[in-house]
């Protein structure tokens, strides 16, 4: 009788330690649910613990606002839709976003898939496995168990819906959207517009409690106006946003609210080479085409064809502190309205700083200590320019105006440049007359006659020659991304896209920003003598 008794207190004991385990992490959870989630073998890989650790962030109320974008097939879905609830419920701490009382919505474009993941999140939570481990927390009930809507005895729910359905009356502690953009319709406008418009209209007072509740968005980017590109555009809310591309991108590698950054170090490390190792990949890519591939697989959405300006050709400045700066300039898009529909206004700062000119030896000695003769040659850096700051915004003509006023007071501008437009000429007749002591002057900017792609064209190849630096910030990480998806064709914002192709043409207009092979020249020709200057052929 005692081995008996020996052996289910052996049992017992393990299965605590194993309900421990499990409900301190959601990865750990994951892994030993896996068999009764899905028939194919246990993929491992860094970037499922990354999401885990800021989903259980979400149930710590650490992160209310939370964006995952990652590549498919890579287990989101069984992580955050069948797994998350699960784990959630399991949970012995209550709050409003942990343990057994915690209200799930879960939204999708597609009712099938949304049942599909409901359903096999059911089965997880009746299965033996989980039963034996925290069937003492809470039951099914009986009365409300469907495929698309199940609760417990203990106050929790799971309810799904689909994007663009009424949800009147329905709600939850932690809102979960998964996939919201369908990619066979993402180049549809009325698609992408019902999303968008049922986020902003519907989703907002979904939440039972604004001060305790949760969002969480996960999907693959699909093109510039997918919800996350139209969340991440609005800036509205705090935000975390965990992106993983499938190919590392060193300079679009930020930190977390967590304290999370992307363990690769290596550009273009893959991110689960147990799913996709580099000939699936780049098999993938090439069925894909560019425009899909940035953004299914690299989380950056850009235009058909490719921008103007590539990524990679921005110079990361990895110091703390900026140069020396030996002339600052500051460029002003103007669209002074709150109407949404229309551009923001936007300014970028830019500073010039350059190196010292250093001379070589012209004559040096052989090892015999004969005299060696060489042409003397130039170790000249060009001038480089710096992206000191940026932002954009909706704001009215005196709002905007002190605004700008002072970022260049804070950045000790020098010259402040603004296109000369409708918007743009009554802001400048503002600035000079509430600011007319200040150090820097204000210019107009007149491109004439050419359009938008024209003037990004004719900078392009200071970007080649890797003479534009900007520091590791989101607000850089804003502008590099919609000047590299500027390609000519439509885009739903350019503005930045203005102030960078403006301010630099001025800075190359008045002398400041010289590529090498021109600085070269210049100082070839320094050398030379000119000589007795010509007599001129008739008297004055």
């Amino acid at each position: 009788m005692s081995v008996v008794f020996d052996q289910f207190d052996a049992k017992t004991q393990l299965l605590a330690l194993d309900r421990a385990d499990y409900e301190e992490s959601l990865y750990e959870f994951l892994k030993a649910a896996w068999r009764y989630i899905d028939p194919t073998p246990w993929k491992d890989g860094w970037h499922i613990d990354a999401i885990a650790e800021h989903l259980q962030a979400v149930v710590d109320g650490l992160i209310k606002r939370l964006i995952i974008n990652v590549p498919p097939r890579h287990g989101k879905s069984i992580l955050t839709s069948i797994a998350f609830p699960a784990w959630t419920w399991a949970q012995p701490l209550r709050s409003p976003t942990s343990g057994p009382g915690v209200p799930f919505l879960f939204a999708s474009y597609a009712d099938k898939l949304s049942l599909r993941d409901s359903v096999r999140c059911r089965r997880l939570i009746e299965s033996q496995w989980y039963q034996e481990r925290w069937g003492d927390r809470f039951q099914l009930t009986t009365d409300q168990n469907t495929k698309s809507r199940f609760t417990n005895d203990q106050g929790g729910e799971r309810l799904i819906t689909s994007i663009g359905a009424g949800v009147t009356g329905e709600g939850g502690n932690i809102i979960v959207i998964d996939d919201p953009n369908a990619a066979n319709e993402v180049s549809s406008e009325a698609t992408t517009e019902t999303t968008l418009e049922w986020w902003d209209t519907v989703m907002p007072t979904r939440l039972n409690d604004m001060s305790t509740g949760a969002y969480v968005i996960i999907q693959q980017r699909l093109g510039q106006t997918d919800l996350t590109g139209h969340i991440l555009e609005k800036n509205v809310g705090n935000w975390t946003h965990l992106c993983l591309p499938a190919r590392f991108e060193p300079n679009r590698s930020l930190v977390t609210t967590i304290g999370w950054k992307d363990p690769r170090t290596v550009e273009g490390e893959l991110l689960c080479p147990e799913r996709f190792n580099d000939e699936q990949l780049t098999l993938l890519e090439r069925e894909m085409g560019p425009y899909i591939a940035a953004g299914q697989l690299q989380q950056r959405p850009e235009p058909a064809g490719g921008g103007v300006i590539k990524r990679e050709w921005w110079k990361l400045w990895e110091r703390g502190v900026f140069p020396p700066m030996d002339f600052v300039l500051g460029c002003l898009d103007t669209a002074y309205t709150t109407k949404t529909i229309n551009d923001f206004s936007a300014m970028v700062t830019w500073g010039i700083f350059s190196g010292d000119t250093k001379a070589q030896a012209n004559r040096m000695l052989d090892a015999d200590g004969r005299p060696m003769f060489i042409d003397r040659t130039y170790d000249a850096g060009a001038p480089a320019a710096m992206m000191m700051h940026a932002w954009r915004d909706r704001l009215e003509l005196h709002n905007l105006v002190e605004k700008v006023a002072k970022t260049c007071i804070a950045l000790k501008v020098d010259v402040l440049l603004i296109e000369n437009k409708a918007a743009g000429i009554s802001v400048a007749q503002e600035i000079r007359r509430l600011y007319a002591d200040e150090k820097f002057s204000v210019q107009l900017f007149d491109p004439k006659s050419q359009d938008k792609l024209a003037r990004l064209y004719s900078v392009q190849h200071l970007f080649a020659e890797g003479l534009i630096y900007a520091p590791d910030r989101k607000w850089a990480d804003m502008v590099m991304d919609e000047v590299g998806r500027f390609g000519g064709k439509q885009v739903k914002h350019d503005d930045l896209v203005d102030c960078v192709s403006m301010g630099l043409r001025k800075l190359r207009e008045m002398g400041l920003m010289v590529r090498g092979p021109e600085r070269l020249a210049e100082i070839e020709s320094q050398k030379i003598y000119p000589g007795r200057q010509a007599e001129p052929l008739y008297p004055v």
